[in-house]
């Protein structure tokens, strides 16, 4: 679209001069000109649609996005500029979309784009939360939940005045679809489809986040991941999850016959990917809708099994949902029958408790259901797909070795490399051209310049850039000042003790007493952290209250603060990821070998030049395969070692904790005089007894060499031109993981679809 017709629809949508107009009204009238471009790309499909069921997506703020996707955001940017308008000024009256929690959301989002990038036909569906997760802030130096408001008249989402009939517990409830466009770079455009009821309440959260769990017509939609630590928590995501699937069965059933299916074909014209098992149900819906078009039971397994793929993103086994039968004969009565007749199939074709849907104590598995009645199961990095196969379903591998393959994850460059970081995109472009952009492997073609002194200054000059943007919103929106000479070190993403955010706190405290004792660093570092815990994760949430009482403490010493500052971002979300990444200089991907099935957060920072200090785990492992040993940071235990102690049950942390005298300080000071003036007492010593008598995550064998490697990491950085290569290094050698490659895997190895 031409400047001068942009000009001319904008001022049309708005009744008046652009210099007139309030950021509110460009804001709006900007919405409508992106929707219109939106719905000329919305193509019908060719042969099979996917089907995209995803209890998360996070998608982040869309107007930026959304325009350089179709490729009118410089002129607009430009042309708000001549009538004194400021593009970031109207950015930042949109309210980010509360849809996901973390790296599952995000990885959803981005193959959404992917998808539309890529011209394939390809719908995402889920819920419509009105607040999301939670919206967090710190009280008391504590996690305290509040609902985040984000829906707004003033919006992307679109009531399509279509829903379905959904019958749970035995009532009808009817529900209300909504719609927004996702749109590809310089491709097609695709929709998420949002399924809410009308008569959810919002008024019925009065008190942080809780609220009556029972009643179902008003509450059905509000949260994401509802406190699951009773039975009315855990009988709502059931709730929320055979309202997403059956919706989509509806959805799914209703398109295909439009486009002239008979649905004995059905596998001709849909493909639905199961995102983790939270949409599992949709198998044994499908089945029960397909039954009511005249199909019957074993026709319509057969179709659904080709019809639906799974993606594994989890080698915990707490993860992998199981829901005692009682609980779906109460809610889904009408699900029971046919997941019985497919456990039966299954004993009598194996005879083995192992792999039954429903086990001997009347539970039922839902990734096994997942794995026994789809085509494809695939795991979301290359160590994460191996583990499955040798260790966490092995006993499943044995029986389908053909169903089990491996797409490791990737992420989107538009988001997080045009829009987070248009300095360096600008940069690499004017280097290699804009290709990269759309054909991530050209990324290689940057290598060739790391042997320039100039190109490294330039890089260093670009980092620096973004760290004092950090700096400058930082103090904006939060208050907090930070020293943009000093080092930028990172930990962002779901706080989990499997990630073990609670090893990088025992490096603060250690180097927090060595400064104490007169070591002091050459260079101060800042230390950042980001993340929610889940409301009913007490351990989490204890781990977020011992990082900022020890900030607190650093900020308040009149010399350690000179070399050591602590900072726990309240509310991290994608918007402030799209302000921190850029910026950072050490990534931290520390989770136990074995435990992260991928990451995307690695990749993200890989891209934009971050040094990642980490274990070989998750896409740990191939990040390092990519840059080589001298340009990223690797420790601690092999994931092999970590499977077999926990086989033989054979760790003790307190042996680890006796025999090192630093990492006793370090543990000891979390219930010492000073941090215990400061903190809560329960919080503080339940974390100290968590890590001292168990550490179920191992924090304690990696802790040492953690702490050899991290120094060793910051020695380099005094190299400044030496350390600009290995961040150049990262750039170049990022291409593989761009989601483009990794739906590109999907669509040839399963879902085949047709672009157009």
């Amino acid at each position: 679209m031409p400047v001068e017709h942009i000009k001319l629809v904008l001022e049309t949508t708005l009744g008046k001069s652009i210099a007139d107009a309030t950021n509110e009204e460009i804001y709006a009238a900007l919405i409508n000109i992106v929707q219109g471009l939106a719905a000329n790309k919305n193509k019908i499909p060719h042969g099979r649609k996917l089907y995209y069921i995803s209890a998360e997506f996070l998608i982040g703020k869309l107007l930026s996005n959304n325009m350089i996707n179709l490729g009118i955001f410089d002129d607009v940017r430009d042309l708000l500029k001549e009538y004194g308008k400021d593009i970031t000024d109207i950015e930042e009256l949109e309210l980010e979309p509360s849809l996901g929690n973390g790296g599952l959301g995000r990885l959803a989002a981005c193959f959404l784009d992917s998808l539309a990038t890529l011209g394939l036909s390809g719908d995402g569906i889920g819920l419509n939360y009105h607040f999301g997760l939670f919206k967090q802030t710190f009280k008391n130096n504590l996690q305290t939940e509040i609902p985040d408001h984000w829906l707004s008249p003033l919006g992307w989402l679109t009531r399509t005045g279509e829903g379905y009939d959904v019958i749970m517990a035995g009532k009808k409830y009817h529900s209300t679809m909504y719609d927004l466009y996702v749109t590809g770079y310089k491709g097609r455009a695709n929709k998420l489809h949002l399924f809410d009821l009308d008569t959810v309440d919002d008024t019925l959260i009065a008190d942080g986040i809780g609220f009556n769990k029972k009643k179902i017509s008003k509450n059905l939609t509000l949260c994401l991941y509802p406190d699951d630590s009773d039975d009315d928590g855990r009988k709502l995501r059931i709730y929320q999850q055979y309202f997403m699937v059956s919706n989509a069965a509806h959805l799914i059933i209703e398109e295909s016959l439009s486009r002239g299916s008979d649905l004995h074909d059905l596998f001709d014209y849909a493909v639905i990917q199961i995102n983790d098992t939270h949409p599992t149900m949709v198998i044994p819906e499908l089945i029960r809708q397909l039954g009511e078009h005249g199909i019957n039971m074993t026709e319509a397994i057969d179709i659904v099994s080709k019809c639906c793929a799974y993606t594994n993103h989890t080698i915990l086994a707490e993860a992998l949902e199981k829901w005692p039968l009682s609980y779906l004969e109460e809610i889904v009565p009408q699900l029971v029958p046919i997941i019985e007749v497919l456990d039966n199939r299954i004993r009598r074709k194996f005879n083995d408790e192992k792999v039954a849907i429903i086990d001997s104590n009347d539970t039922v598995h839902m990734a096994r259901l997942d794995i026994h009645y789809t085509y494809s199961t695939n795991g979301v990095a290359s160590l994460h797909t191996e583990i499955l196969k040798n260790s966490e379903l092995k006993d499943f591998y044995n029986l389908y070795p053909e169903k089990f393959n491996n797409k490791t994850n990737g992420i989107t460059y538009r988001r997080w490399l045009l829009q987070a970081n248009p300095e360096l995109a600008d940069y690499i472009a004017k280097k290699i051209g804009p290709g990269f952009i759309r054909y991530s492997e050209e990324l290689s073609d940057f290598e060739v310049y790391l042997n320039q002194e100039d190109t490294l200054n330039d890089l260093l000059t670009i980092k620096k850039v973004k760290k004092t943007q950090l700096a400058d919103y930082l103090l904006k929106t939060r208050n907090i000042t930070v020293d943009t000479e000093s080092i930028f070190d990172m930990q962002t993403k779901r706080l989990h003790e499997y990630k073990r955010q609670q090893l990088n706190l025992l490096w603060v405290i250690k180097r927090y007493l060595e400064i104490k004792q007169g070591l002091i660093p050459k260079r101060k570092v800042t230390v950042f952290f980001g993340a929610k815990a889940a409301p009913a994760y007490t351990i989490a949430k204890d781990i977020i209250h011992a990082i900022i009482v020890i900030s607190k403490i650093i900020d308040a010493d009149p010399v350690a603060s000179k070399y050591l500052q602590v900072v726990m971002v309240d509310n991290y979300n994608v918007t402030l990821a799209e302000k921190m990444i850029p910026a950072c200089e050490f990534s931290e991907q520390i989770s136990l070998a074995s435990k992260e099935a991928s990451g995307t957060g690695n990749m993200k920072y890989m891209l934009n030049g971050a040094v990642t200090i980490g274990t070989e785990d998750g896409a740990n492992v191939e990040i390092h395969n990519f840059v080589g040993d001298k340009n990223i940071y690797i420790f601690g235990m092999q994931s092999d070692e970590v499977i077999k102690a926990y086989e033989k049950g054979s760790y003790n942390s307190k042996s680890y904790y006796k025999k090192d005298p630093v990492l006793k300080k370090a543990v000891d000071f979390l219930v010492g005089k000073e941090a215990m003036s400061l903190g809560n007492k329960e919080n503080l010593k339940r974390l100290y007894d968590e890590l001292l008598n168990k550490d179920w995550f191992m924090t304690f064998p990696d802790f040492s060499e953690y702490c050899k490697v991290r120094e060793k990491a910051y020695e380099d950085y005094e190299d400044r031109e030496a350390f600009a290569k290995k961040c150049g290094i990262n750039i170049a050698r990022a291409g593989f993981f761009s989601s483009d490659r990794t739906i590109k895997e999907y669509n040839n190895d399963i879902w085949h679809l047709e672009a157009n």
